[in-house]
């Protein structure tokens, strides 16, 4: 995983490193000249623009000038406080204007123009971010460049994978310039990370030791219930039992979109807790609760009594977290297993009575700090955090995701790595990761959320081949 710390966190590093900040403003600048050069793809002949501040960032360009220079490049330094409307004609432009720790809104000059195709911009370096993102939240303090390529110093900044900042970034690379990042609590999830943690299944392996029980839908309501089955089936449970509340077994299945190896289980449609309870829960190893359950008082009583009584881990998604609104932590105080909110900035909205701070890193974990258990907020970038406040961001998905019915899928697959004995932690982050692969298998144009059941196990695949790549 690759670390991400805040600003300040990043300042208590700097401040504690042993090499005095000048050889790290060296390392910094020579990683950042490296990078221009492959941009470049040489030096003879070439010119640079640095647009250079008075801080820390601006010393980290003027040092990369330097090394350039030394190798060839003609390159000119601009001072970011007396910058003209626009910068010199370059083949390449670097920004190290502001760094992390910019607040005030920042206007650059106009990017530099090509030397030899002057109505074409030159691409842009950014030194750790791009000047005008805000380094924390990601949000924009400015009219920003939008980089071709961003180095990040020693870790990466949490403005670099939250949205909107992230898309101002480019392809993103970390520098190791010798500082201690290890007591980074915030990392980013790769493939290969999660490669290792997908489960697999034994030889001796049965369909009753990853079982998983789906509790979804509502009458007339039923496309939420067979995304999630279908999804749990998908991502390493061996048997998924679905029940519908107010549905016989066959009503549970019918619709033509249900999952033809789901097993349907009638629940009555009012105080189907109980049943639940009643029946044989040993025999499962994670259940799921409500996407498409609806919103009756019937029902929320119930979802609330499952969630404060269930042993199994447990997944609550859609309906069921507006089961649980403002009193979640009362409801989940004395939950016995594991337990995953998944929601998005409206359900949080529900969930806690406000929006998510900017700071999104900063709302899961203030989440699952209230609630005691694990928190997957969803958005651009999914930010998983335990109530201990480790956090996890996961960002290879994209709009595609953004249809009806892909949360219930993320769902299922939550509750089928549970099945499978997956930790929450890595579940969440595993189910999030697997999710955006199956969009970007997909076409760009046209996904519907059951096309990610499609790609599912060409993405689950795609994952495991990363555990062997160099």
């Amino acid at each position: 995983m690759i670390p991400i710390v805040t600003p300040d966190e990043m300042a208590v590093i700097d401040a504690a490193a042993p090499e005095p900040v000048e050889e790290l403003i060296e390392r910094a600048g020579t990683a950042l000249a490296r990078a221009a050069l492959g941009m470049l793809g040489g030096g003879y002949g070439r010119r640079v623009t640095v647009l250079a501040g008075k801080g820390n960032n601006g010393a980290d360009g003027r040092a990369a000038a330097q090394w350039l220079r030394r190798r060839g490049v003609r390159v000119a330094v601009v001072d970011a406080s007396d910058a003209p409307g626009s910068m010199p004609p370059a083949h390449l432009a670097i920004d190290a204007a502001y760094g992390t720790g910019l607040r005030r809104p920042y206007i650059p000059p106009a990017p530099a123009l090509l030397p030899d195709h002057p109505q074409r911009a030159a691409p842009i370096l950014a030194a750790d971010i791009p000047s005008g993102i805000n380094g924390l939240t990601g949000e924009i303090v400015g009219e920003p460049w939008i980089a071709d390529q961003t180095v990040a110093f020693g870790a990466l900044k949490p403005g670099l994978v939250l949205h909107p900042g992230a898309q101002y970034c480019g392809r993103v690379a970390v520098a190791p310039i010798g500082l201690d990042v290890s007591s980074a609590r915030t990392h980013l999830v790769t493939g290969r990370d999660v490669s290792g943690w997908l489960p697999v299944r034994p030889a001796e392996a049965h369909k009753w030791q990853a079982a998983c029980w789906v509790i979804a839908g509502s009458p007339g309501m039923t496309g939420a219930a067979h995304l999630a089955a279908t999804a749990a089936m998908r991502s390493g449970s061996g048997y998924v039992r679905l029940s519908t509340p107010g549905l016989d077994a066959s009503g549970v299945l019918a619709g033509g979109t249900a999952p033809t190896e789901a097993v349907g289980h009638p629940l009555p449609a009012d105080h189907w807790a109980d049943a639940v309870e009643a029946d044989e829960q040993s025999r499962f190893q994670a259940m799921a609760v409500g996407p498409g359950l609806g919103r009756h008082p019937a029902t929320v009583q119930s979802v609330r009594e499952l969630a404060s009584s269930t042993p199994l881990p447990l997944v609550i998604d859609g309906d069921g977290l507006f089961a649980l609104g403002t009193d979640a932590a009362d409801v989940l105080s004395d939950r016995p297993a594991p337990t995953v909110l998944t929601p998005h900035d409206g359900e949080y909205r529900i969930l806690t009575g406000e929006a998510p701070n900017p700071d999104r890193f900063a709302a899961a974990r203030s989440l699952a700090a209230a609630t005691g258990v694990h928190v997957l907020l969803k958005g651009p970038t999914t930010v998983v955090a335990d109530p201990d406040g480790t956090a996890l961001a996961i960002a290879n998905g994209d709009a595609r995701l953004a249809t009806a019915g892909t949360g219930d899928v993320l769902a299922g697959l939550i509750c089928g790595l549970f099945s499978a004995g997956i930790q929450p932690m890595k579940a969440a982050a595993s189910a999030a990761w697997l999710h955006g692969e199956a969009a970007t298998i997909r076409p760009s144009g046209g996904m519907a959320a059951s096309d990610l059941l499609l790609a599912l196990p060409q993405a689950w695949e795609d994952t495991t081949q990363q555990k062997a790549a160099p």
